[in-house]
């Protein structure tokens, strides 16, 4: 985990958030476990604020103020750091990834959004905002080719994905969108920056069956585990929960093609929807 005191306050709201929490408790003369005594957290909750590794919440940032008599300050703060160009349900979830030492991610019917292509992002997000104006749907295509960044920098977390043969088939986007798309997710795995793996249809009944899982871990945090549905999303930090998705996630990944064998498949289906489009 970084440091606090190695933060940049300046390069986002949560950073300047995690470095004024630091700057006032120290003021006040409290540890980060006295002060988390007073807010019925404990004091590693504390430390994860300050370095910038969790999103405060609200309510946490009005008993805050209270505490240390700040008149509406992180209350304030936390309107800043609450903003994002993402679904209110992933905003948390996308800042996680950016963390992330390991990224594993069951895909049961899109391309998960780290590996998305422009044309591919764009048709998933008209599909289910078909009267959004045009500009904010580009507005939903910059933010999530922005999140694939984290791939490319210089700590970028390891990547395992998981797609289920399903979402290899469907042609979203039409035929050449999706032959540039499962193209572009084997020039990633290939670079070396994600592991990818298909579930075959052959397979039947499987322990991810439920629906997408993003299962992350951090560096000095604990593990959590994102799962979604349509219009809804839920982070999990429950260890227990973790575990038992975590668990699932090894029972599909036993059950899958290996990496070498799913990238050809990938490259198969490929030349499948490029002929169709010939058709």
């Amino acid at each position: 985990m970084v440091n606090p005191r190695d933060l940049d306050p300046a390069e986002s709201p949560r950073t300047f958030y995690g470095a004024e929490l630091r700057r006032l408790r120290e003021a006040r003369g409290l540890s980060q476990e006295a002060l988390g005594e007073l807010l019925f957290h404990s004091g590693a909750y504390i430390g994860y604020l300050e370095s910038a590794a969790r999103k405060p919440q609200k309510e946490f940032s009005e008993r805050l103020d209270a505490v240390l008599g700040t008149d509406g300050h992180f209350k304030r703060l936390y309107a800043l750091v609450a903003r994002s160009r993402h679904a209110p349900y992933f905003a948390q979830a996308a800042e996680l990834e950016a963390m992330a030492e390991t990224i594993c991610e069951y895909a049961p019917a899109l391309v998960p959004g780290l590996l998305q292509t422009a044309g591919y992002a764009r048709a998933v997000i008209r599909a289910a905002l078909p009267f959004a104006p045009e500009s904010d749907v580009d507005a939903g295509v910059t933010a999530r080719l922005e999140r694939a960044r984290v791939l490319e920098g210089p700590t970028p977390p390891q990547l395992w994905v998981i797609l289920h043969e399903a979402v290899i088939r469907t042609p979203v986007g039409g035929p050449v969108v999706m032959a540039e798309q499962l193209r572009h997710v084997v020039e990633v795995a290939r670079a070396g920056k994600a592991l990818v793996q298909v579930l075959p249809f052959a397979v039947g009944a499987h322990a991810m069956m439920p629906g997408f899982v993003s299962l992350m871990t951090f560096p000095d945090a604990p593990p959590a585990a994102y799962v979604e549905g349509p219009h809804s999303g839920q982070l999990l930090d429950d260890p227990g929960v973790v575990a038992r998705c975590q668990r699932s996630y090894d029972l599909v990944r036993a059950a899958a093609m290996s990496p070498e064998a799913s990238l050809l498949l990938l490259l198969s289906a490929a030349e499948d929807h490029t002929d169709a489009d010939r058709d």
